[in-house]
């Protein structure tokens, strides 16, 4: 397991909009990360008072980068950032998800990748029941983040 501080070396997202909290376990092809934030009336992806489903796509985003980071340092390569550029067959199953006690988890897995893009499906829960879950396709930047060239 891996706490907040080590996702944090991981991922471009710093403070608050880095959004798990830890990782609860992962190999070469998926991820299952643990956040508690989604309650936090200071969370920065608020409006109005609530945080939205669609908010997930964030989580399940940030997800994928915590994989794609672990892999690289496994490789013994630099954690190289990446831009979001699509989303795919997304699925909400609730409007907000301010209003849920407890913690929200996340599953991430490889679909597909090359060089300079990755591919993942993503499904994010609370308990026995599902968010959201959809695909995601990221662009890989040729820089790595700082501190880890």
């Amino acid at each position: 397991m891996l706490a907040r501080e080590d996702i944090l070396q991981l991922v471009p997202h710093q403070g608050d909009m880095c959004l798990w909290d830890e990782v609860l376990a992962w190999t070469a092809t998926d991820i299952v990360l643990r956040a508690r934030n989604h309650r936090d009336p200071a969370h920065p992806l608020r409006s109005d008072g609530r945080l939205r489903a669609i908010h997930l796509c964030e989580y399940g985003a940030q997800a994928m980068a915590v994989h794609g980071g672990l892999r690289a340092r496994q490789r013994g390569g630099a954690v190289v950032p990446g831009v979001l550029v699509a989303l795919r067959d997304v699925q909400l199953h609730v409007a907000r998800i301010d209003d849920l006690d407890g913690a929200i988890e996340a599953t991430a897995q490889v679909l597909a990748e090359a060089e300079s893009s990755q591919q993942y499906g993503f499904r994010i829960t609370h308990g026995s029941r599902v968010l959201a879950a959809g695909r995601a396709a990221v662009m890989l930047q040729p820089r790595p983040l700082p501190g880890q060239d």
